[in-house]
C-alpha cells in the first residue's frame, strides 16, 4: 500500500471535479494503485477527517458548514488542492456577491413560483455567509487546479507529480494556445449571439463577431468548446496576465482583440460585455483578483442596464 493517502471535500459545487476522477478512465488503476483514498463524500462514508498526505477540496465557500469542514481539511492533510475554478475563485456561486444573503433567500424561497415555503429555512440548513469567497480567504492552498472541472490530463498529471514528488507541470498559456482556429481580419460590423447563425469551424471566433472567452482564460481544459463549435465561457478562470495586473481586465482585452480583427466599434464591445457581465464574471468574480480590481464595477454595469431597460420599457 502507498504511503501517499488522499482526502477529498466536497463544498458548494455541482459535484463534477469528483467525477472528474472518474473520467480518468483507465488511468484510475495507475492512481488507486499508487495512493490510498480515505475521505471522499462519493465512495467512503467516512464523517470525520483522519491525516492524509493530501487534499483535495472542491467548491467556494457559501456557507458555515463549507468553512467548518475548509479548516477541518486543512488540520487533516500535509498539502491542500483548491481542486476546480470554484475553490480556485469562488465559481458561477460568486454572482451571490451581487445580492445579500436575505435577498437570494427571499428570491429562492419566498418571491419564487416553485415554491410554497412560508419561510426560508433555518437551523435545518447551515447559514450563509454575507459573501462567497474562494478557498485561500479561509485557508491556506498549496496548489491550485482550476477548471469546470479540471480536464483528466491535468488531474492526472498533479496526482502523478505528488506521488512522484516532484512539481506539476503547468503552463501559463490560454485556451487559444490549443484551439486550431485561424484569426484573421473581416469586415464583420455587428456583435452577434450564440443563436446567430453556424460559426465558420476554421475561423476564429472573435474574427465572426461572436464573443469567445477563449483569449482571456488559463488553459486547463486543452480547448474542447472551441474544437466543436463552442465559443470558450471562461469556466477555467482568467488567465495570470488578468489576474496579476491591476488595469487588465476580462471585458477590455476581448473588446481590444475583437475590435481589431473585426470593424465593430471597441466601445460596442466593451459595453455589450458588461450588459452580461454576470455570465462572463461568472467563474471568476468572488476572487479578489477580479472582484477588488479597479477596472471591476459589476453592480453599476448591472443597475446601468435595469435602468435602461426601465427606460425602453417606459418608452
Amino acid at each position: 500500500m502507498s504511503d501517499v493517502s488522499i482526502n477529498t471535500e466536497w463544498l458548494s459545487d455541482c459535484s463534477g471535479c469528483h467525477i472528474a476522477i472518474v473520467d480518468l478512465h483507465e488511468k484510475i488503476l495507475n492512481v488507486l494503485q499508487a495512493v490510498k483514498i480515505q475521505r471522499c463524500p462519493v465512495l467512503t462514508d467516512i464523517k470525520d477527517y483522519p491525516h492524509a498526505t493530501v487534499g483535495l477540496v472542491s467548491g467556494a465557500i457559501r456557507n458555515e458548514h463549507d468553512r467548518h469542514a475548509a479548516i477541518e481539511m486543512r488540520k487533516a492533510c500535509d498539502i491542500i488542492i483548491a481542486w476546480g475554478s470554484c475553490a480556485v475563485f469562488g465559481g458561477p456561486a460568486g454572482a451571490g456577491n451581487i445580492h445579500t444573503p436575505a435577498e437570494i433567500g427571499r428570491a429562492v424561497y419566498l418571491d419564487n413560483k416553485t415554491t410554497t415555503s412560508a419561510n426560508p429555512p433555518s437551523h435545518e440548513v447551515s447559514a450563509l455567509e454575507s459573501v462567497v469567497s474562494p478557498l485561500d480567504a479561509v485557508i491556506d492552498v498549496d496548489l491550485y487546479l482550476p477548471g469546470c472541472p479540471p480536464h483528466p490530463a491535468f488531474v492526472f498529471e498533479s496526482l502523478s507529480a505528488l506521488v512522484e514528488g516532484r512539481q506539476p507541470e503547468v503552463n501559463k498559456r490560454s485556451v487559444c494556445a490549443k484551439c486550431k482556429r485561424s484569426m484573421e481580419k473581416t469586415d464583420v460590423s455587428q456583435i452577434k449571439s450564440n443563436s446567430d447563425g453556424l460559426p465558420n469551424a476554421e475561423q476564429c471566433f472573435l474574427s465572426q463577431g461572436y464573443t469567445c472567452m477563449g483569449s482571456v482564460t488559463i488553459d486547463r481544459c486543452l480547448a474542447p468548446c472551441p474544437a466543436n463549435g463552442v465559443p470558450c465561457t471562461g469556466c477555467a478562470g482568467a488567465t495570470m496576465q488578468i489576474l496579476t495586473e491591476p488595469n487588465r481586465d476580462i471585458r477590455t482585452e476581448i473588446a481590444e482583440r475583437m475590435s481589431r480583427l473585426t470593424k465593430i466599434d471597441r466601445a460596442a464591445i466593451v459595453a455589450s460585455l458588461e450588459r452580461s457581465s454576470k455570465s462572463h464574471y461568472s467563474y471568476t468574480m468572488a476572487t479578489a483578483m477580479i472582484g477588488s480590481k479597479p477596472t471591476f464595477h459589476i453592480k453599476k454595469w448591472i443597475e446601468d442596464e435595469n435602468a435602461d431597460y426601465e427606460a425602453g420599457g417606459a418608452a
